[in-house]
């Protein structure tokens, strides 16, 4: 059996032997839209977020959770790194930006980076690896409708983000104090940013072929998209042209709405942003669960 990535075997991920798709659990006399129907015709999954659900869910967030020097001690070292370099040591050397230390100015955009791409790594690895080990068979036979599967997955690979994003702000604490001035949009765009890289995670674990990409995905596409997203510097920065096209860049909208809720600084306006990006979350997770009602990348 192959290993992924943060070092764990399919069967270990699943918490059992992997199954085959023809397998049905026993009293699942038919199936309907994925959900797995007794011999009365009513569903035995317990609904949304019944039984099925929470299990499938605690096993997500169980496989993050147990591994923490691959989950959450990178991420932490990295950001202790950006916050030497670029907050202490350059930031000494560059004057206040937006009116804030420029240490404080930087903090928001990684927060941002570490939460999206934590995200994006736990459902798509989850998702991919479970096809790669065939134990992802198991969840598909399950009484489970598929719009429980693909919550599960998504929740539990938002919460990874939530929780790397606070401890982010956990490492910023020790160099300077942290200000949260609008508490209201900094926990919205925390929470909606996660879960829109969660749901584009599901995507990408259906798309991936192999492991190298996940890892083109995350590294060469999602962080340059957050580096050029307005993390290290302000909009009003760059020449007109450059701002115009920096605005085609959806992280600028993440960054600065996560920046407007701690530091009430803004380029571009957060409650339209808000709106946008809450839209969006919502199409790209009704695709994840046409896809996986297609079998989209889980049937050979």
């Amino acid at each position: 059996m192959a290993p992924g990535t943060d070092g764990h075997s399919g069967a270990d991920a699943a918490g059992g032997t992997a199954g085959t798709p023809g397998d049905v659990r026993a009293g699942a006399a038919a199936t309907d839209g994925g959900t797995a129907r007794d011999t009365t015709g009513r569903a035995t999954g317990g609904g949304l977020l019944g039984v099925g659900f929470r299990s499938l869910l605690k096993r997500e967030v169980l496989r993050f959770v147990r591994r923490p020097r691959n989950t959450f001690i990178p991420p932490a070292i990295t950001n202790v790194l950006y916050f030497a370099v670029f907050g202490v040591i350059l930031g000494d050397r560059i004057d206040e930006v937006a009116g804030e230390p420029y240490l404080l100015f930087i903090l928001p955009g990684l927060v941002v980076l570490g939460a999206i791409g934590n995200a994006f790594e736990n459902s798509s690895f989850s998702i991919f690896h479970g096809r790669w080990n065939e134990y992802i068979h198991e969840t598909l036979t399950s009484p489970l409708s598929y719009s429980s599967m693909v919550l599960a997955y998504i929740l539990a690979a938002a919460l990874r983000g939530i929780i790397v994003g606070f401890i982010i702000v956990g490492i910023g604490l020790l160099f300077t104090s942290v200000p949260i001035e609008r508490p209201f949009y900094l926990a919205a765009f925390m929470l909606v940013v996660p879960l829109l890289f969660a749901s584009l995670g599901v995507i990408g674990g259906l798309l991936a072929e192999d492991f190298d990409d996940l890892t083109v995905m995350n590294q060469f596409i999602l962080r340059p998209l957050v580096f050029f997203g307005a993390v290290f510097y302000p909009l009003g920065s760059l020449d007109p042209l450059y701002q115009t096209l920096s605005l085609l860049n959806p992280m600028v909208y993440m960054v600065n709405g996560v920046r407007y809720g701690f530091l009430g600084f803004q380029e571009v306006d957060p409650l339209a942003s808000l709106v946008v990006l809450s839209g969006l979350t919502a199409v790209v997770a009704l695709v994840d669960v046409l896809l996986f009602r297609r079998g989209y990348g889980l049937i050979d």
